[in-house]
């Protein structure tokens, strides 16, 4: 089966999100672009307007969103509670490899990123798996109501 067409086998459920999304303090997004246009840039945009510590994740560049950018989780000198993954979902195992060895709690595939292999090593080594899902629009979904300023 081609990596790209995966149906996630596992779905976090609505309290599974939304206890991750109230826990995480500190967000490595893995594909964040400097593109005000990209999904990756309005996402990091959005999460640090929220309150989270965005940490952007691409070798292409040093800083996006005034944030410094590192070009791989295994070069973040701090903790990472969650890794959002902007990757194509070939890319995705390697990304869960690092989340594991750097000690992150939750592993976020966006929408169109699914990688079961992936996911249930992550499942196994204790980590929390969201596939499919874009964290700005569950976001939005559970705290609309202190967010509706935002879009």
């Amino acid at each position: 089966m081609k990596s790209g067409c995966e149906i996630p086998l596992y779905k976090a459920d609505d309290s599974e999100i939304q206890k991750i999304l109230t826990s995480v303090k500190t967000i490595a997004i893995v594909g964040m672009s400097r593109k005000q246009e990209r999904d990756s840039y309005r996402v990091g945009e959005y999460l640090k307007q929220q309150g989270y510590k965005i940490i952007p994740v691409n070798p292409g560049f040093n800083e996006i969103l005034g944030e410094k950018c590192y070009p791989g989780l295994d070069s973040i000198p701090e903790r990472v509670d969650l890794v959002d993954i902007f990757r194509k979902p070939e890319a995705v195992p390697e990304i869960v490899d690092l989340a594991i060895k750097i000690g992150a709690k939750v592993v976020w595939m966006q929408i169109g990123v699914v990688n079961n292999l992936a996911a249930e090593r992550a499942r196994a080594a204790g980590l929390l798996v969201v596939m499919n899902r874009c964290i700005m629009v569950e976001h939005k979904r559970f705290f609309s109501k202190l967010t509706n300023h935002q879009e």
